[in-house]
């Protein structure tokens, strides 16, 4: 068997929950399809995937019918995302990458950096990651329900900074999820840490609280960070 076959073997226990065909802002400066994993571990009360939380859900598109899409997209993609859910939790995604970047197209990544490891080794094969950084640290266990989560992702960030790997971070916020004076606190935490594209975004969830930020305040938090973005509505 030759490789090329091995790594399509490998990818096909790929559970993918859902496809969009097209998109211009989930891959900075590219045309790309989204491709989105079933399955995440931790339970944000503002999860705008609920339906690809659970991990023992079957795919609803086969790995063999995602690669048949994209090979009909090729010349028309520049690039191809893994989101979910939380796609670094499964193990045929590094085979599913390489089969993708084999296609001709460029890679991208949305994750939330429960697994360091997993994205350490994952992102030789990536051209671009949009890591969430979901607050303070110690605000991390309440807003994910997980114990440990917030150690897990502050180690991701330091893979993901020390790879050279084009990034965002991305933090959803409103003052129910911790106070506008922790945000500050996060905003150098990052900016400490070497973050150079952060994204604030609105949490438009049911019960979250109306935003609260003046603009100057948002002049603020976004001084030490060469790329800055709000996101609302």
């Amino acid at each position: 068997m030759d490789s090329v076959s091995e790594t399509l073997l490998s990818a096909n226990p790929l559970r993918i929950g859902g496809i969009t065909p097209l998109t211009t802002i989930d891959f900075p400066g590219r045309l790309a399809a989204v491709l989105y994993g079933q399955g995440c571990p931790w339970r944000c009360g503002y999860c705008h995937n609920p339906e690809l939380l659970d991990a023992t859900t079957p795919a609803t598109v086969p790995w063999p019918e995602v690669l048949a899409f994209l090979q009909s997209r090729q010349g028309l993609l520049d690039g191809v995302v893994f989101s979910g859910g939380e796609p670094t939790l499964q193990a045929a995604l590094p085979a599913a990458l390489a089969q993708v970047r084999a296609l001709g197209f460029q890679t991208a990544l949305h994750t939330g950096g429960m697994y360091p490891e997993r994205l350490q080794a994952l992102l030789p094969l990536l051209d671009w990651v949009g890591l969430d950084i979901k607050g303070p640290l110690h605000a991390y266990d309440a807003i994910t329900r997980t114990p440990g989560s917030g150690a897990k992702a502050f180690a991701s960030l330091r893979h993901l900074l020390a790879s050279g790997v084009a990034y965002e971070c991305r933090t959803t916020w409103h003052a129910g999820l911790f106070s506008a004076d922790d945000l500050f606190a996060l905003a150098d935490t990052l900016a400490d840490a070497g973050v150079a594209h952060w994204a604030l975004q609105e949490c438009r969830a049911p019960g979250a609280a109306v935003w609260a930020l003046t603009a100057g305040q948002v002049e603020r938090l976004g001084a030490r960070f060469s790329g800055f973005v709000v996101r609302r509505g």
